[in-house]
């Protein structure tokens, strides 16, 4: 039972980690760029309203669940945007009850889908800086995150860092290019995030903390006659965390995606390697800030697989893979909402039982 129990958990908490925080000290104004397409989590302690400042039609907004179909607001104050659009930049308050600022996020979602994608291990060059216009003392450079964690550790591996378009103005603190421009200048070809990737190296580190969500193994994802290939998508993950797949045993590297020697396979670019593209059946295993966290067993039976994201020919990978794997986030989460559900429920029943018996021996669980 306490297996069942744990499996049920594995599967629902993960649903916060789908959202990447983003906290700003109270009181401050925060100037930041991030990636559209991928979930975060504004931070507010003791939070209760939200308005919204559009950078495209200069309106503010009372922002709820109910205003945009892409944010929510939890029981917490915190703002949730789901896949936030490069038109939804702005500035985002937060306020308290009573109409006291809290915090402020001016915020660039930059375009996913004009990433730049670089290797070193390949012959492949970063952005070069660019004068905002001719003559200009302004200058769009990138703005590099620090490099995340190796995503594999006793292993060959691979890292990657983000990087996001900012203006940079003589005797001025840089600003994203999103929130210098507004909408005076249009779309420059320079106002692009980037993404560099390299090879590394790590032994694994014996104390690190025991992994709080285990993994899960999935059984049932089949190929038919009508589809060429399946998506399969690794919980846990975006493109602001380390993740590596593996088919059979064999690392799918970015190096081998770049240079098109993933020949049965295709990490999606978009997604940051979330979702993966598989053109033949093999054993797939996903792994999160180094740890195994996801199988999937190719099943010889029709039955309908979670993993399933939809047919697609094999002409046709592209970045626009990230889009066909709406349909089954929904679905993902609703099962992983209702299996959280389940699992606190039966928690709840076991310890109201446990409390009832004093003679009965005493289960502690650690998270």
């Amino acid at each position: 039972m306490l297996t069942t129990v744990w499996l049920l958990l594995s599967l629902g908490v993960p649903l916060l980690g789908f959202y990447t925080p983003v906290s700003c000290p109270q009181g401050q104004k925060c100037q930041l760029a991030l990636l559209s397409d991928h979930d975060v989590l504004l931070e507010c302690p003791n939070g209760k309203h939200w308005k919204y400042y559009s950078l495209t039609s200069k309106e503010v907004r009372i922002l709820d669940s109910s205003t945009i179909s892409n944010i929510e607001i939890t029981s917490w104050g915190n703002l949730v945007i789901n896949k936030p659009l490069p038109s939804q930049s702005g500035f985002y308050h937060c306020w308290q009850e009573n109409v006291t600022q809290v915090t402020q996020f001016e915020i660039d979602f930059q375009n996913i889908n004009f990433l730049h994608v670089t290797h070193k291990n390949l012959d492949t060059t970063a952005l070069l800086n660019e004068s905002l216009h001719l003559g200009a003392k302004q200058v769009m450079f990138t703005r590099w995150e620090p490099w995340q964690d190796c995503d594999r550790c006793g292993v060959p591996g691979e890292r990657k860092r983000l990087g996001y378009c900012y203006v940079d103005e003589p005797l001025e603190d840089p600003i994203p290019c999103g929130l210098y421009l507004g909408e005076s200048l249009g779309w420059l070809s320079r106002m692009q995030p980037e993404l560099q990737i390299e090879a590394c190296f790590v032994e694994c580190d014996k104390k690190k903390p025991f992994s709080l969500f285990g993994s899960v193994t999935f059984d049932n994802f089949i190929f038919n006659e009508e589809q060429e290939s399946l998506f399969l998508s690794c919980p846990l993950t975006s493109i602001y965390r380390p993740v590596s797949w593996e088919a059979d045993n064999i690392p799918l590297t970015w190096q081998n995606e770049l240079s098109g020697k993933n020949f049965n396979s295709s990490l999606d670019i978009v997604s940051g390697g979330r979702l993966l593209q598989v053109f033949q059946p093999a054993t797939y295993r996903c792994f999160v800030d180094q740890e195994f966290v996801a199988q999937f067993n190719p099943s010889s039976t029709p039955v309908e697989s979670l993993e399933l994201v939809g047919p697609q020919m094999r002409k046709h990978k592209t970045q626009a893979t990230a889009r066909k794997a709406h349909s089954f986030s929904l679905k993902l989460k609703l099962l992983l909402m209702v299996g959280t559900s389940l699992a606190l429920g039966l928690l709840l029943f076991n310890a109201l039982c446990s409390l009832q018996g004093k003679n009965r021996n005493r289960m502690l669980l650690v998270k």
